[in-house]
C-alpha cells in the first residue's frame, strides 16, 4: 500500500470526474437523438480518463524536473517533488500510459466506425495524437505551452469541443449545432479549474518562470477572469436551455448553479493560496454535476 499511495497521488483522482464531464454531455445528447452504444461509452470514458492521468503524470514530471514544484508550493505534495517517485520511474509510467491510450483509442474507433468510415477513423487518430501531445506538453519539454500562458486555450478546446462534440460524433457520425453551447459551457468551467490552480500557484510559478495567465494578469484581474469563465458558463447554459427547450426537465442543470454561485462568493473573498486550493475540488465536482444534470435533463 505504501508503494501504491504515491502513484494514486500522482494520478490525482480528484481531477478525473472533470475529465469525463464532456463525454457525459456528448453521450446524453447522442442518446437524446437516438444514438447510443454502450461500448463506445465505456471506451470513451476509459480513453478520456487515461488521457487525464497522462496529463497529471506528465505535469508532475515536467514541473518536478524543472524545479517548479518545490517546498514553497501550496497544495498536495507532488510525487517527484517529495522523492516518492523518481523522474525515471515517472517517465516509464508515462510511456506505459501512452501505450494504454493507443490501445483504447483503436478499440474506441473500431467500435465507433467499424471497418467503414476510414476518413473519420484517420481524423480521430489525428485527434488522439493531438490529445496525447496536449496532455504531455503542458509542462514537459523546453517548449511547454503551460509555461507560456497557453494552457487555458488547450483546456478549452480539448475539455470543451473535442470532448463534447467529438464524443457526440463518435455515436452519430455527424456534427450538430445543438451541442456547441454545452461544449462552450463545460469548456469554460474546465478552464476555470485550471485558472484556480494557477491562481493558487501564481507566486511560486512566477519565481520558476512559469508564465501562466494568472501570473500575467495578477491576482485581481485573475479573479475577474475567473468570474467571466464561470459566469459565462452559467449564462450560456441558461440561454441554451431556453433556445432548445423541450420540457421542464431541461432546467435541471440550474441546480448546479447553486454550488457554482457559492463558489464564486468564496473566490471573491479568497486571498491566500490555500483559499484557492480548497475550491479546486468544489469547482471540479460542480462541473461534473452540471454536466450530469444538463445531460439528464434531455434524456429523462
Amino acid at each position: 500500500m505504501s508503494k501504491l499511495k504515491p502513484w494514486l497521488s500522482a494520478i490525482r483522482l480528484r481531477t478525473l470526474p472533470l475529465s469525463i464531464s464532456g463525454i457525459i454531455i456528448g453521450t446524453c445528447f447522442a442518446y437524446y437523438n437516438g444514438f447510443f452504444n454502450i461500448f463506445i461509452f465505456i471506451f470513451a470514458i476509459l480513453t478520456t480518463v487515461s488521457l487525464q492521468i497522462l496529463s497529471n503524470l506528465a505535469n508532475d514530471y515536467g514541473d518536478g524536473v524543472k524545479g517548479t514544484d518545490n517546498e514553497s508550493r501550496v497544495g498536495p505534495t507532488r510525487a517527484i517533488q517529495s522523492g516518492a517517485i523518481t523522474p525515471e520511474q515517472m517517465l516509464e509510467a508515462i510511456k506505459i500510459n501512452i501505450l494504454i491510450i493507443i490501445l483504447l483509442v483503436f478499440l474506441l474507433l473500431y467500435k465507433a466506425f467499424g471497418q467503414g468510415h476510414f476518413l473519420y477513423f484517420l481524423l480521430f487518430i489525428g485527434l488522439g495524437a493531438l490529445s496525447v501531445y496536449a496532455a504531455m506538453n503542458y509542462t514537459m519539454g523546453k517548449s511547454a505551452y503551460g509555461y507560456r500562458g497557453l494552457g487555458d486555450i488547450f483546456v478549452f478546446i480539448f475539455f470543451g469541443f473535442v470532448s463534447v462534440v467529438g464524443s457526440y460524433f463518435l455515436y452519430t457520425k455527424e456534427l450538430d449545432h445543438h451541442v456547441l453551447l454545452p461544449a462552450i459551457s463545460v469548456g469554460l468551467l474546465s478552464v476555470g479549474v485550471l485558472n484556480l490552480n494557477n491562481m493558487r500557484d501564481s507566486d511560486t510559478d512566477k519565481q520558476s518562470n512559469k508564465i501562466t495567465l494568472a501570473v500575467k494578469f495578477g491576482k485581481k484581474a485573475s479573479k475577474v477572469y475567473h468570474f467571466i469563465l464561470v459566469g459565462g458558463a452559467i449564462l450560456i447554459s441558461f440561454v441554451f436551455a431556453l433556445l432548445y427547450y423541450s420540457s421542464a426537465l431541461n432546467f435541471l442543470c440550474f441546480l448546479a448553479y447553486i454550488p457554482l454561485i457559492i463558489h464564486l462568493k468564496q473566490i471573491a473573498k479568497a486571498e491566500q493560496p490555500n483559499d484557492f486550493d480548497s475550491q479546486l475540488k468544489v469547482l471540479a465536482l460542480s462541473t461534473f454535476l452540471f454536466s450530469l444534470l444538463l445531460g439528464l435533463g434531455y434524456i429523462l
